[in-house]
């Protein structure tokens, strides 16, 4: 595969209005789920990056047929699964094609495990996806080319997931709307783009109570029937440029980006020191601002960690970190779900950041700094984003290789980014 780059001259300053696009991780469950009728699903705000293209693809690979409608809205219609398996070919690029596995369960009965790929960030087991299927009734049978699920004699039941992992709770959530009986499921995830799910799994006639809490309870319905469905605006996005704003922003308003989600992510950004204002729809970020990290009581130094929702999320611990380079102070960053996730910051350590590395899950920073340019490689979407608020900042010419990894979470970042008074050029070699 082709390298594409960017080449980043940093140092300038950023102002005016930008959008973020419809929530990544939204998208990806609720493609999937449009394949649990054979009425018509129509998508709005879908972001056009590419794991939300692949999630598409294999939608067509199975059997639906998808068209265009404008720019970021799709109608999907699946009137019979033509696919006995999810093609390799795409599963290996993306994790969230164990997304299909529920629909593919309910619709043809069984389903070989995919080999699936997903961000290099630690490991990441699927053995919560598979507690809830056997639980609701469906077996696990090995032969000569791996493990197939078989789903002939399901029933609701209580599921306690071992962990409140999102794409399991979602997985557990399409699969019991059409399981017979009720099920509960314990230590469900409760992030916004799960509660989203199950908004628009109701708006089908899925009966779905408990949502935004660690505890759904689920009515399973015969059949579900189509409908029209709107993908929040992603505040993971938003929150990525809460914090490029705050670096390098001589005031940014971030439009149509405020929900009541933001309010679990507005803590972090404050203890760095960072401010915002809320006006309607939008989150206007100050310009200039000389941000100074807030001590914990009796000036112990703070740690800012990410945990399940409701809590601060684990995808923006590496903006996080690189946002604390500009505030004054100390503060430790630590990232409880990912053991490779912060690997990242031996690159700002060669840009000159102030950063110690204590062991996987934890790094200590010191504040403010001013960051000069190397030549960079971003190893998933959110470090990817984190090196790019990086570069723009060190005054200088800066390379980042391997942006498709980039390209995967952020639809045309250099296009929005450009708009506000960056210099950022794409290149393939």
């Amino acid at each position: 595969m082709k390298n594409e780059y960017f080449i980043v001259n940093g140092g300038k300053r950023l102002s005016g209005d930008i959008y973020p696009s419809g929530n990544k991780n939204e998208a990806l469950p609720v493609i999937a789920a449009a394949l649990l009728t054979d009425e018509e699903v129509i998508i709005e705000n879908i972001p056009d990056i590419i794991d939300t293209n692949i999630m598409i693809s294999i939608a067509v690979s199975l059997g639906a047929s998808v068209s265009k409608i404008n720019s970021n809205t799709y109608s999907f219609r699946t009137e019979k699964i033509k696919s006995d398996s999810i093609p390799v070919e795409l599963s290996s690029k993306i994790r969230a094609s164990l997304l299909f596995l529920a629909p593919m369960l309910l619709r043809k009965g069984s389903v070989p495990l995919p080999s699936v790929g997903g961000d290099k960030i630690g490991a990441r087991r699927i053995d919560s996806h598979l507690l809830a299927f056997t639980k609701l009734g469906s077996r696990m049978i090995r032969n000569r080319q791996g493990w197939t699920l078989n789903s002939e004699k399901l029933k609701g039941a209580d599921i306690l997931l071992d962990e409140a992992s999102v794409m399991a709770t979602e997985n557990a959530v399409m699969m019991a709307v059409l399981t017979p009986g009720i099920t509960t499921v314990y230590n469900a995830a409760c992030e916004p783009h799960v509660q989203n799910l199950c908004n628009m799994l109701n708006s089908m006639g899925a009966d779905i109570k408990g949502i935004g809490s660690n505890k759904l309870i689920i009515k399973g319905v015969k059949k579900l029937h189509g409908t029209r469905h709107r993908i929040l605006p992603d505040h993971i996005e938003t929150g990525s440029f809460i914090g490029l704003a705050a670096v390098i922003g001589d005031g940014v308003t971030i439009k149509d980006s405020y929900t009541e989600h933001m309010e679990v992510i507005f803590p972090g950004f404050s203890r760095l020191g960072i401010s915002y204002e809320i006006r309607d729809k939008d989150i206007y970020i100050p310009g200039k601002q000389k941000p100074v990290i807030v001590e914990d009581f009796g000036g112990r130094i703070p740690s800012i960690s990410d945990q399940p929702w409701p809590c601060f999320p684990a995808d923006l611990s590496s903006i996080m970190v690189v946002s604390a380079l500009f505030s004054r102070g100390t503060v430790m960053i630590h990232e409880k779900m990912f053991e490779g996730r912060l690997f990242f910051v031996d690159s700002l350590i060669r840009m000159g950041a102030k950063v110690i590395l204590c062991d996987p899950h934890r790094v200590v920073i010191s504040g403010p700094v001013k960051l000069r340019p190397v030549e960079l490689s971003s190893p998933d979407i959110r470090a990817g984003m984190a090196l790019l608020i990086a570069a723009l900042a060190a005054k200088g010419k800066t390379t980042i290789n391997n942006i498709r990894q980039i390209d995967r979470g952020y639809q045309d970042i250099e296009t929005k980014l450009n708009a506000l008074g960056a210099d950022i050029r794409r290149f393939h070699e």
